[in-house]
């Protein structure tokens, strides 16, 4: 009788499997990186619309002058942002006190488009005017 010999390599069926395996592992990895490329790039544009809106709370009353209104731009990398100033009553607050400032509530809004969703940051703070001195205190 013959002695059967030990196979040697793979058969086609555990060649497929291993393929198999590797298709959907590969899959699953490539969606994992393209996820994370995208929150990466939402991130950093936030953080762009972020630093936008400091400066521009920074500038009202420095360089935008403390007036109710609106003053609106945009920048190169595709940013819209907006500046809207209200001048507030404090003697409902403070019904009692002689006050010598003069309060602006002042709101910045920066718009941009994510993967062609619109998203948006609005950062607000109060800014007092003295109107003797006519500076920002």
């Amino acid at each position: 009788m013959r002695r059967r010999q030990a196979q040697r390599g793979f058969s086609l069926l555990e060649v497929l499997v291993a393929f198999a395996i590797l298709a959907v592992s590969l899959g699953v990895l490539l969606g994992i990186f393209s996820r994370a490329t995208s929150a990466t790039l939402a991130s950093a544009q936030y953080t762009q619309a972020a630093t936008l809106a400091e400066s521009l709370l920074t500038l009202a009353g420095h360089e935008i002058v403390l007036e109710e209104g609106t003053v609106s731009g945009e920048t190169e990398s595709g940013f819209s942002w907006e500046l809207t100033l209200f001048e507030l009553d404090l003697s409902d607050e403070f019904p009692t006190a002689t006050l010598s400032v003069t309060a602006y509530r002042v709101n910045a809004g920066v718009l941009w488009f994510d993967a062609g969703r619109p998203r948006r940051l609005m950062l607000s703070t109060l800014k007092l005017v003295d109107p003797l001195a006519n500076t920002t205190p």
